[in-house]
C-alpha cells in the first residue's frame, strides 16, 4: 500500500471590514502542492478592487515568490458577474497563475457573501419557512450556489436547485 497518492487541501477565505468604505478579503490555500495567500481590498459601495497582493510560499512551479505584479492587473475591476473570465483575461492563464486567479475570485465571492449576511439573518425562524427562504434566495442569485458550505451540493438549503448549464 506504499504507492497510494496522498493529497490534502485546506482553503479559507475571510472578509474584514476595515471601515465603512473598505473591505479586505483574504484567501489562504495550503495543500500538498502549494501554499499561497491572496488579499484584495474593495472600495464600497462600488465594489471596486483597489488593491491586490499575493504570495506563493511553496508550489510545484518553484519556491517562494511574490505574485503581486501579475495580480495588480485586476485593480479597478468591479466585483460583478462574469468575474472569473475577466480575472483570467487580466492575470493570464499560465498554469502557475491559474490557482491565484481562482483565489482572487474566491476573495470576491467572500465579499459578496459578507454583504448577504444581513439578508441571511432576516430568514424566518420556522425551519421549513427558512429552507424555502434560502432556496428562493439562491434561485434569485444562482451565483450563490456552491459558494459556501451552506449552499453546496447536498445541502438541504439548495436541494433540487440545479446549476445553470454552461
Amino acid at each position: 500500500m506504499h504507492n497510494i497518492l496522498c493529497f490534502s487541501r485546506n482553503r479559507c477565505t475571510a472578509v474584514e471590514r476595515v471601515n465603512d468604505d473598505i473591505l479586505k478579503s483574504r484567501c489562504r490555500l495550503q495543500d500538498t502542492t502549494m501554499d499561497a495567500c491572496v488579499e484584495i481590498t474593495v472600495r464600497m459601495p462600488e465594489l471596486e478592487i483597489t488593491d491586490v497582493t499575493g504570495s506563493v510560499h511553496r508550489s510545484i512551479w518553484g519556491g517562494a515568490s511574490d505574485a503581486s505584479d501579475a495580480l495588480k492587473n485586476v485593480i479597478g475591476t468591479r466585483v460583478a458577474p462574469g468575474l472569473l473570465k475577466i480575472i483570467r483575461g487580466l492575470i493570464g492563464d499560465q498554469p502557475e497563475l491559474q490557482e491565484l486567479s481562482f483565489m482572487v475570485e474566491e476573495c470576491c465571492h467572500g465579499v459578496i457573501l459578507s454583504l448577504t449576511r444581513d439578508v441571511l439573518r432576516s430568514a424566518p425562524k420556522d425551519e421549513a419557512e427558512a429552507l424555502a427562504y434560502y432556496a428562493d434566495m439562491v434561485k434569485e442569485n444562482i451565483r450563490l450556489l456552491n459558494r459556501c458550505a451552506a449552499f453546496a451540493p447536498g445541502s438541504s438549503l439548495v436541494e433540487g436547485i440545479e446549476p445553470p448549464s454552461k
